[in-house]
């Protein structure tokens, strides 16, 4: 092999290189949203001394920011770290019209916030230079519930100034969307999402206890902006 042809052969290496180091995706992914998120609420009866039948409560749904990083594993699979910004939900009574003479069914009783990151590992269908791709996934969700306040409704209903405890939780979660690449490195999300979040609530009024055991069942619509790099 001659000079020239030496340095036309180092030259279409050194191009076919240079052009896999750009072809290649980018490892990482942000993405910034918003969660519309859905109870399906079920919860015992209200359980201990001086409490008449049928106590149960529900829980509003919320919007709230959705955070979210994705580390690239392979062609098609990510690792998906997701959370939201802890929303303040309100605690809606249910059961009978009233608990002595203090209004009850449909009143707001309380509020609560949530922390729940998710740690998910996705699929992608299509090949990576695909614009639009699907994807589905499954993980872990862990919620921990802080900043418990019964308000003057829910204090009068059970006796006095009442304090709320409830349970972290851990359980399953699954999401199902589809990505659309608009730019290099920029992307739009819609994803659907259901985890498992349960826990054991505990109230206390000047040291009377009443326990029951609530079933959130959230469901959630994401849309977001993503970028890559």
């Amino acid at each position: 092999m001659n000079p020239f042809q030496k340095t036309i052969a180092l030259g279409g290496m050194l191009a076919l290189c240079l052009c896999g180091g750009a072809a290649r995706a980018d490892d990482n992914v942000v993405r910034v949203g918003m969660y519309a998120v859905f109870y399906h609420t079920a919860a015992d009866d209200v359980q201990g001394p001086f409490t008449p039948p049928g106590l149960s409560a529900d829980v509003s749904n919320v919007q709230t920011v959705y955070l979210a990083y994705l580390r690239r594993l392979s062609p098609h699979f990510d690792l998906e770290l997701a959370a939201g910004v802890p929303p303040k939900t309100d605690t809606v009574a249910k059961g009978p019209t009233t608990v002595g003479s203090v209004p009850w069914n449909g009143e707001t009783v309380g509020t609560v916030k949530w922390f729940s990151p998710s740690l998910l590992l996705e699929y992608s269908f299509f090949d990576e230079s695909a614009a639009l791709r699907p994807f589905v996934g499954a993980g872990l969700n862990f919620t921990h519930f802080y900043d418990r306040q019964i308000n003057g409704n829910g204090q009068a209903a059970f006796g006095g100034p009442t304090y709320v405890t409830l349970t972290n939780s851990i359980g399953p979660v699954g999401t199902l969307g589809v990505v659309y690449h608009f730019m290099q490195h920029f992307q739009v999300n819609l994803s659907f999402s259901a985890a498992e979040v349960a826990s054991h609530l505990t109230t206390n009024t000047a040291g009377v206890q009443r326990k029951t055991y609530v079933s959130f069942n959230p469901q959630a619509i994401v849309f977001a902006f993503g970028y890559s790099f």
